[in-house]
């Protein structure tokens, strides 16, 4: 009797394990009814401390998307000539005549008076540009102005109560700062796309006369062109420009003129029409071992003259050919592209201090920069 009474309380408590193993590993298994019953796995709530916030850059994306619009061109293509060859390939031939080119790009809405910026190419030899809003709104464009050597172009819209972008400051940006670029990629309609700023100060890529571009990872495709690259907080940092691509699309390897100096461009196309910048009339080129031993120079230093224009702000102010440019401004030179830069930034109109290498002899000189012809 006594080893029934123990069996039985044995058989209790390991029920009362059981059940207390289910109800704690196993609460879905079994309701108050009995029955088999579903539950989600919640994630408890992240800690949080002031100042922290989730990882999003919806707020960014908000604030600059409503600024970045879709331009749509068409050019009027005179083909008289048109040789055979949709026949060829079994297609109907069409009739001789005009026929119309259409391309798609992007944009940024930088003034409550509809001014745009977006690339040169974006708009080149157009005959007609609409400027699509992100409600679906379509304006015709007229050109302000544009600027080829930096591939920028001005736009202005007729449109009452337009998003207008924020501007923030390219000279601040630091390898690694995260950066998203809008536009409208293969016209598909607008689109974000995320990465990091790769690098800085890109140049020498024979994209531009005047590079200084930011590098970045974020995708950029065709149609992206014109668009904005903003940092996390929705500032406009860039102006989308390049890829460098061997199949059409992205590889991780995109480029965007720094907002800084495409205001400085934008601004003086408001103003005045044009960009103004020095120029002197001189062909350089760099210098390399070779050349710096026949100049009997130490290092490869300062940029040779190769090529002067006759009756141009050099020669006036007597640089030959052969001569070693060294210094320009008081600013050492040692590339073709820095020697650009200085008398590019220089106001026309304006004195630039010049030393050279001319026979081994140091010579100094001063001339007067004119207009970069447009």
């Amino acid at each position: 009797m006594v080893n029934f009474s123990r069996f039985l309380l044995q058989a209790a408590l390991t029920g009362v394990a059981i059940a207390v193993v289910v109800a704690v590993f196993f609460p879905h298994v079994l309701d108050r009814d009995g029955e088999e019953r579903a539950q989600l796995q919640v994630a408890e709530p992240l800690p949080t401390t002031a100042g922290e916030a989730a990882v999003s850059y919806a707020d960014g994306v908000e604030r600059a998307a409503p600024a970045v619009v879709n331009i749509m061109t068409s050019r009027v293509l005179d083909t008289p000539g048109i040789l055979d060859l949709h026949e060829f390939f079994g297609q109907p031939t069409p009739p001789p005549g005009d026929t119309e080119q259409a391309s798609l790009g992007s944009g940024v809405i930088m003034t409550d008076q509809g001014h745009i910026l977006t690339n040169h190419h974006v708009i080149e030899e157009a005959d007609a540009i609409a400027v699509v809003l992100p409600d679906g709104e379509a304006h015709p464009a007229e050109i302000i102005g544009i600027d080829p050597d930096t591939d920028l172009a001005v736009l202005r819209i007729r449109a009452e109560d337009v998003a207008v972008a924020t501007a923030g400051h390219s000279r601040n940006l630091r390898v690694g700062d995260v950066v998203l670029a809008i536009g409208n990629p293969f016209g598909v309609g607008q689109t974000v796309t995320q990465g990091i700023v790769s690098a800085t100060g890109r140049n020498q890529l024979g994209i531009n006369t005047f590079e200084d571009f930011i590098q970045t990872d974020a995708a950029i495709n065709p149609g992206n062109s014109g668009g904005a690259l903003i940092n996390a907080r929705g500032d406009v940092i860039g102006i989308n420009t390049a890829i460098f691509s061997r199949s059409g699309g992205s590889h991780g390897i995109g480029f965007a003129i720094p907002v800084d100096l495409a205001r400085e461009v934008m601004t003086e196309i408001i103003e005045q029409g044009y960009v103004a910048r020095g120029w002197l009339g001189i062909e350089v080129q760099a210098m390399n071992r070779e050349l710096a031993d026949s100049f009997g120079l130490d290092t490869p230093r300062g940029v040779l003259v190769a090529g002067i224009l006759r009756d141009g702000p050099a020669q006036e102010a007597g640089i030959e050919i052969g001569d070693v440019i060294t210094h320009l401004k008081g600013d050492a030179v040692n590339s073709p592209r820095e020697a650009l830069n200085i008398i590019a930034r220089t106001d026309p109109g304006s004195a630039l201090s010049i030393k050279l290498l001319r026979d081994g002899e140091e010579v100094e000189l001063e001339a007067t920069v004119a207009q970069r012809p447009i």
